[in-house]
């Protein structure tokens, strides 16, 4: 199971040493960020999130694509712990692994950002919200941060615990990861679940050979 096998695939498509293109770097890759970007489910509670740290993250839906410039999402900052603790309670993580009851306990997420829409949710939203958690998580990892996009929550929980006008779409966890996670190759016999071996967090995924038509 090889830590690098995105490295490795981008260089079989793009080449290693290819002398007619020369790219200068300037701070993080694009790729660099991708690779580093993993669904952490357990936190260092020693790092606290600042709600500066969160309005930073939150700060790339300035520049960002929306589609129909319509710019509909809007996000509510959770750093305090009584309002982290409610958030926590009213998610789901680790799904595919429901025998390991994750978070374990004290490495529970303790800062969230709630993505909400002011208009029903369209097609046109969930784009926007793509585009828009993954850019934040993007900033997250640049910042030295780690997250997890949340889908599976009690919508009217969270709305009734934090006072919410509109009706949130996702979940974004952020802190400092506490847990191990290496993306490896996916193979027919073992699927594309995500498990755990030696407490490290295995992602499989597909191969630039397999996603081509």
């Amino acid at each position: 199971m090889a830590d690098n096998y995105l490295e490795n695939q981008y260089e079989k498509v793009f080449g290693n040493n290819n002398p007619k293109t020369i790219v200068k770097r300037v701070g993080h890759s694009l790729d660099s960020l991708l690779l580093k970007n993993r669904s952490y489910r357990g936190y260092n509670h020693d790092f606290k999130v600042s709600e500066e740290m969160l309005l930073k993250i939150i700060s790339v839906n300035t520049m960002i694509p929306s589609a129909k410039n319509q710019q509909v999402l809007r996000f509510k900052i959770v750093t305090a712990a009584d309002d982290a603790a409610a958030v926590m309670k009213s998610v789901k993580l680790g799904g595919m692994l429901p025998e390991l009851h994750l978070p374990f306990e004290g490495t529970e997420p303790q800062a969230f950002i709630v993505v909400c829409s002011t208009i029903p949710q369209t097609h046109l939203v969930d784009i926007d919200l793509g585009i828009s958690l993954q850019s934040m998580l993007l900033k997250s990892v640049e910042m030295g941060l780690n997250g997890i996009i949340i889908c599976a929550f009690n919508k009217n929980a969270i709305i009734e615990a934090l006072g919410l006008k509109f009706e949130p779409v996702a979940v974004l966890a952020i802190g400092k990861g506490a847990e191990i996670i290496k993306i490896t190759a996916a193979k027919a016999d073992v699927g594309l679940a995500y498990y755990r071996e030696n407490n490290i967090h295995y992602v499989p995924k597909l191969g630039i050979e397999d996603l081509l038509l």
